[in-house]
């Protein structure tokens, strides 16, 4: 099942769309859920005695609003609803334990004006297990038929690749690999020297061993290799500007780390023009 979280802003709107389509691609059922807070208006000296009421019929509009479109785009997908009470990245990161993935919008309805990534957006995308897809509210007009994915050579970023493949598949789209690389600091040192087409040859050897893993099981996909000298976050992101899609692995470090969102990852989320798909190892 997919569980797309609403609010009722834009983002939200295309996190549904993006959540349907989805669904039907993959053949599963879709699960809007719409989750309130009522505490804050409930506490203090002079709480606001109707405003529970209004958040929940709000909720209830919003879900109907929600329901209606899938039935507009994808009539043949399975959609119900869930009306919560409670804080919604904690909602939604209980319902991830189910999920075969979690869509929601960059920005709600409460982020401030500016920001790309909301609180909510941030939260689940680093801390469920299953892929999370963060959604802005633009698109473009026509898909660009590519996916994009970012890899280098941990074995940590297979299940983003096997995630991406399997998108690529379904889609009939192209699946560009990103393997970014820099020089390490000391290479810039005086009487350093690097032999700049060994290194690019030792960089595409990475992505083909992470390839060989997979090809064999996506012999239909077209793969383009793409091994810029640039910083990851600043790769993804060009590669985000002409693809549905951009799939980044995430693996934490530590007691604290495996809860948090990696530094590609998140600058990733914040700068990629597209969809980002964060996939956890």
């Amino acid at each position: 099942m997919i569980i797309v979280g609403v609010d009722g802003s834009a983002p939200s709107r295309a996190a549904v769309e993006w959540a349907a389509a989805d669904a039907l691609r993959l053949r599963v059922p879709l699960r809007v859920v719409h989750a309130v807070d009522r505490s804050w208006y409930q506490v203090g000296r002079f709480p606001i005695e109707d405003m529970p009421d209004t958040l929940l019929r709000n909720g209830r509009r919003v879900l109907r609003e929600a329901r209606e479109l899938v039935h507009e785009r994808q009539p043949g997908v399975e959609v119900t609803t869930l009306d919560a009470e409670g804080v919604p990245k904690v909602v939604l990161e209980d319902q991830a334990k189910d999920a075969t993935e979690i869509v929601v919008g960059s920005r709600g309805l409460g982020g401030i004006a500016g920001t790309l990534l909301g609180s909510v957006s941030t939260h689940v995308a680093g801390h469920v297990r299953c892929p999370v897809v963060v959604v802005r509210g633009e698109r473009p007009a026509t898909p660009y038929g590519e996916i994009a994915v970012g890899v280098d050579d941990s074995p940590e970023c297979e299940p983003a690749l096997a995630y991406a493949f399997e998108q690529a598949k379904l889609r009939g789209s192209t699946l560009r690999v990103v393997h970014a690389w820099q020089l390490p600091v000391h290479a810039y040192a005086p009487g350093v020297t690097y032999d700049m087409d060994e290194v690019r040859v030792a960089q595409h050897q990475v992505v083909r061993d992470r390839l060989g893993i997979f090809a064999q099981d996506y012999p239909r996909v077209t793969v383009v290799e793409d091994v810029p000298h640039a910083h990851p976050v600043q790769a993804m992101t060009e590669a985000s500007r002409r693809a549905d899609l951009v799939v980044v692995g995430s693996h934490g470090r530590g007691t604290l780390g495996s809860a948090l969102l990696g530094s590609v990852s998140r600058g990733t989320l914040h700068h990629a023009a597209c969809p980002v798909a964060v996939v956890r190892a």
